[in-house]
């Protein structure tokens, strides 16, 4: 199993979480693989270089160097995860790039306390310096993303919050971890999407 995490601000959000996630699957006996992708996390890659491509790339090229059979995404991170070459894809209420960028935006606004202006797509990507809670991002990232969707050739099951009215294979009680203000675990949750990814996985691939 390898995960792809929230992008942005939530993957520090989501991580510990994922994290714990993770090692309740040990508890199934799925060994997990926790990346970081180019630019974001421990990478040593300036944010301002990164793409929707290159980590689309390293992502697949990860899954392939730990012969991982399935993944495990949260929110942006399935519009990574596709093209990994595994058998099955699950996903935690996964977002559009364009919903992405949106956040983005949202999060600027707010760190800046700005002017409640209305959201501009074309706008924002446009901008020569975008910086996100102290990351530099290049043009061409938010360009990318805008128009990309999660998408994969192998069975994807997604699960969602009981409070999100979007359709899912799932839906469980929980907290959006990935709006809390501070990294959080929600140990409930943890345990009932790790019994979930445990079933699926071999259902896929037994």
């Amino acid at each position: 199993m390898i995960a792809a995490p929230a992008l942005f601000e939530e993957a520090n959000r989501t991580r510990a979480f994922l994290v714990r996630i993770l090692r309740l699957l040990g508890v199934h006996g799925i060994a997990g693989a926790l990346p970081d992708l180019p630019g974001q996390g421990e990478s040593l890659l300036p944010t301002h270089q990164a793409t929707l491509a290159g980590w689309r790339d390293a992502f697949a090229t990860a899954a392939r160097h730990v012969s991982a059979v399935a993944t495990v995404s949260i929110r942006g991170g399935a519009l990574v995860d596709g093209p990994a070459p595994v058998s099955a894809l699950w996903r935690l209420s996964p977002i559009t790039g364009a919903e992405q960028v949106k956040e983005l935006w949202r999060i600027r606004q707010a760190a800046h306390d700005r002017p409640k202006l209305r959201y501009d797509p074309a706008r924002f990507i446009a901008e020569l310096d975008v910086e996100v809670a102290g990351n530099r991002l290049a043009p061409g990232l938010l360009a990318a993303m805008n128009i990309a969707e999660p998408s994969s050739d192998a069975p994807v099951r997604t699960v969602r919050l009981d409070t999100n009215p979007r359709p899912a294979d799932l839906k469980l009680p929980g907290r959006p971890l990935w709006r809390a203000s501070e990294p959080d675990v929600d140990e409930p949750l943890a345990q009932a999407l790790a019994d979930d990814i445990a079933a699926w996985v071999h259902a896929c691939v037994a």
